[in-house]
């Protein structure tokens, strides 16, 4: 199943990411790592959030993650939400669905 974590960042955390980038990214590299973390990275204009992709069993796993980045820790993301995810179309997709099936 896939599932999207929705990021809100601080008005701060242009100035502040430095900061924690180096701790947060050795925790999104380790979730790719396992396998659980497709796809991550921030939204640009404007800088105010980020969608990280996450391919697992249970929403579980992006909230254990949400829950120990330090970017969330430190305030720097003001709020997350997860969303599962109906992928249906393409190779990695979790539920293809095919024209005339």
């Amino acid at each position: 199943m896939h599932y999207v974590m929705i990021y809100d960042c601080s008005p701060d955390y242009p100035t502040r990411r430095a900061e924690f980038r180096a701790e947060h990214l050795k925790l999104a590299w380790e979730a790719h790592a396992r396998g659980e973390l497709i796809l991550a990275g921030a939204m640009d204009d404007p800088l105010d959030g980020a969608l990280l992709l996450f391919q697992c069993d249970s929403p579980a796993i992006p909230e254990a993650f949400a829950k120990a980045d330090p970017y969330v820790k430190n305030g720097l993301v003001t709020q997350w939400r997860i969303r599962t995810w109906h992928t249906v179309v393409g190779t990695d997709a979790t539920q293809p669905i095919r024209p005339g099936a």
